[in-house]
């Protein structure tokens, strides 16, 4: 391998601003935010929309989305055009 190519790993927090949940560990992705972590320091900070404390399939609360009114709009607006 060829030396000094590989990003360098640091600690990082990442937050789900959809939930009370932060995770501080290691990564090589970069960020202009920071935030003081619960051992004083201050660490670059990734916001997520995300994660597990958020994502239906982990909290076992599922969103329930206008799904059958969105095929009713598809339906009557490519029904008026005639068959494709």
């Amino acid at each position: 391998m060829k030396p000094d190519i590989h990003p360098q790993y640091r600690e990082v927090v990442f937050q789900d601003v959809n939930a009370n949940f932060a995770i501080l560990t290691r990564s090589t992705i970069s960020t202009k935010d920071t935030i003081k972590w619960e051992d004083g320091k201050e660490y670059p900070l990734v916001k997520l929309e995300i994660s597990s404390a958020s994502h239906p399939f982990y909290t076992g609360k599922h969103k329930v989305l206008d799904v059958g009114g969105r095929v009713d709009k598809f339906r009557k607006r490519y029904a008026a055009g005639g068959k494709a």
